[in-house]
């Protein structure tokens, strides 16, 4: 289990104001919390497309990048400052820094942390699981993903589970396909889970991404329990009812969170934003931004030079499309 550090501040370079979105020069900016009501952002023409695309591909290289800062007795402060660098040096913006208040450019999230970890001064110890999450924006568009990494020499148990939760994020991609119901990404979650015996968070939640950085539909990876009927809502048209089907154009994240332990979670009071399992139990997390099409589903978080992210197969340098499974 990792306690609480102070983080220190320090002086970062930012990009020119033109290429930043809203919030990174308002402190005061909140922005749609209720983004989950809310129609996806569409993406019907190439161009935007295409945009997103590239930003998918930024995102995983940059994530790539921060992979190789991992190692025993670096901090995941000195890993969110040269990785800030880096994207500013490549003309984007780290989506997180400054969004509703988030104080740092990227998310680390070691052992018992199941989301949103923020960066400090704490030196990374052999044994331990961190997950780092990426979000970028350039050109006007978001692209973001995350993985696990080992430090050093982790036990049999945490690599199963970081092998186990990239299997079950690889599973739901599989299973999606245009015009499939957005449930069978937690189902296909979930199988890989149980066989490992493991817990899936219903709580923690992908989401639609794109001109936003987190729009609808809610992505579950465990099926919530369902709505009761509303017939206001169901009058009020497609912006008062969710998203329940993949739709050629729409942009999502899948980014299951596996617990050896209890799901349940606690938000630590210091921060607002760093959320540990109940039990003290380790998590693991990865993550994918997918891309809906008329002819499938794309893995739009490819490596720049076209490594599939499923395996260590090459690809063609164009996103990974997915057939209907």
């Amino acid at each position: 289990m990792i306690e609480g550090k102070e983080n220190r501040t320090t002086t970062i370079r930012m990009p020119p104001k033109e290429l930043c979105p809203p919030w990174a020069f308002d402190p005061d900016w909140k922005g749609n919390l209720s983004f989950g009501r809310d129609a996806p952002d569409i993406l019907s023409n190439p161009d935007d497309r295409d945009l997103l695309r590239a930003s998918g591909r930024l995102a995983k290289a940059i994530l790539n990048y921060a992979g190789t800062l991992v190692r025993e007795g670096v901090t995941t402060l000195e890993i969110n400052d040269k990785v800030h660098s880096e994207i500013v040096r490549r003309g984007a913006y780290p989506s997180p820094l400054n969004y509703q208040g988030f104080p740092k450019s990227i998310c680390t999230s070691i052992n018992n942390v199941m989301a949103h970890g923020i960066p400090d001064s704490r030196p990374l110890k052999s044994g331990d699981i961190t997950n780092i999450d990426i979000t970028v924006f350039r050109s006007g568009f978001h692209g973001d993903c995350s993985a696990t990494f080992a430090v050093g020499d982790v036990d049999e148990l945490g690599r199963t589970l970081m092998a186990s939760t990239r299997e079950a994020l690889d599973a739901a991609i599989a299973a999606c396909y245009p015009g499939a119901p957005l449930g069978v990404i937690a189902d296909a979650v979930g199988l890989v889970a149980a066989r490992a015996g493991l817990q899936v968070s219903p709580d923690m939640c992908g989401h639609g991404i794109g001109r936003s950085f987190h729009s609808a539909p809610i992505i579950h990876h465990v099926r919530p329990p369902p709505r009761p009927f509303n017939s206001r809502r169901a009058k009020s048209g497609s912006r008062g009812a969710p998203a329940t089907h993949m739709l050629p154009g729409m942009a999502f994240t899948i980014e299951p969170i596996l617990c050896h332990g209890s799901p349940d979670f606690i938000l630590w009071p210091s921060d607002n934003w760093t959320a540990v399992t109940r039990d003290g139990s380790r998590s693991a997390q990865y993550e994918e931004t997918l891309l809906v099409t008329e002819d499938g589903v794309e893995i739009v978080t490819v490596d720049e030079s076209g490594v599939d992210p499923r395996s260590t197969a090459s690809v063609p340098s164009a996103p990974t499309a997915v057939g209907r499974r």
